[in-house]
């Protein structure tokens, strides 16, 4: 179903580790975003984030906004998959199963191998076989080389990806053709939650919509004018495209 233009899935987090599972027997390639409003609105000034979103092969509706949209237009069963979330939960099936992953993203190489250990500790017998924390700075071509060969040589079939939106998502729409790994799985701010470097919003503001305010506040600097823009630009997008749906439920027969 499409939010403002932004294709969603309907599912929860089973049935989303069960599509990667089926992805990863099959051998097939593709790569997942866990949608923010933010990266809703901003695909809608930046070409090439558009292009990113539209070409991920699963979208997922990271934020309860976009959750709320979902069911305003008639899909009651619509359910949040947080990116962070998420991961645990394919973490633990990892576990269980030996998939292999690559975590690629992270403040420094010293906050991802915390992550690495952090994970490793809750999930015992979990297979993290290699990771990269890229600079800020873009890769010269020799170095993207050298990313590609790292990863597809530490035999991952899920590449976890946590460099931020929208970035991530443009990583994985040029990366996924050089990749041989299965899964590419944009999961934002993740790596710095998991790792105890970000404190996560507790549960009843994540599930009444009000995480933002709890992040804002502590990152009001980085965050401020994210929220400021898109989140008022967001409401107005989907009362235009609420009032639409309407009318032509009206105008459709019988």
């Amino acid at each position: 179903m499409e939010i403002v233009g932004i294709p969603l899935a309907v599912s929860d987090y089973a049935e989303v580790v069960g599509w990667m599972q089926a992805m990863i027997d099959a051998d097939a390639r593709g790569y997942v975003t866990a949608a923010a409003v933010n990266l809703v609105m901003s695909a809608h000034e930046q070409p090439a984030t558009m292009a990113a979103v539209l070409g991920a092969t699963l979208a997922v509706p990271d934020g309860m906004p976009l959750v709320w949209a979902l069911r305003a237009l008639g899909h009651k069963r619509a359910t949040r998959v947080y990116g962070p979330d998420l991961m645990l939960s394919f973490c633990a099936h990892a576990a269980a199963n030996g998939i292999p992953m690559y975590l690629y993203g992270g403040r420094d190489e010293a906050a991802l191998e915390l992550l690495r250990t952090r994970l490793c500790e809750r999930f015992p017998g979990l297979p993290i076989v290699g990771g990269f924390s890229p600079p800020f700075s873009a890769l010269t071509p020799a170095e993207e080389q050298q990313v590609v060969s790292d990863i597809d040589g530490s035999g991952a079939q899920v590449v976890w990806v946590g460099i931020g939106q929208p970035k991530q998502e443009r990583w994985m729409l040029q990366m996924r053709p050089r990749l041989g790994a299965p899964l590419l799985v944009g999961v934002g701010a993740a790596f710095d939650f998991h790792a105890g470097l970000l404190a996560q919003a507790p549960g009843w503001m994540q599930r009444n919509g009000l995480e933002w305010i709890y992040r804002l506040a502590r990152e009001p600097r980085r965050l401020w004018r994210r929220y400021a823009r898109y989140n008022p630009r967001f409401v107005a997008a989907f009362a235009r495209q609420y009032a639409r749906e309407r009318w032509l439920r009206r105008q459709a027969p019988g």
